[in-house]
């Protein structure tokens, strides 16, 4: 099984290489919005993650940052969703 920490590394660092994060190329800590960018969710479902516990996050003096291998976590938690069965007609 691959670890959240080699799975964000997989995934997320070629983003951050490419310019997703304009201010720093490689962040341990993104903001909250940085993470729900990378989830592509929205940042009020990313804070009710968070307040929920289902991501941890820390605080740095009055901020709120998410780490990128607490994100990966996540991620590799979730199951993927089954395909949606065919509607057939019954009669």
């Amino acid at each position: 099984m691959t670890s959240p920490l080699a799975l964000a590394s997989d995934q997320v660092l070629p983003q951050m290489a490419n310019g997703a994060f304009a201010s720093d190329p490689a962040p341990l800590l993104l903001t909250v919005e940085e993470a729900a960018r990378l989830l592509r969710i929205g940042r009020t479902l990313m804070y009710h993650l968070i307040s929920t516990g289902k991501v941890d996050s820390v605080t740095v003096g009055r901020l709120r940052r998410v780490r990128l291998g607490d994100l990966a976590k996540y991620a590799a938690s979730l199951n993927p969703t089954p395909p949606a069965r065919p509607f057939t007609d019954a009669v």
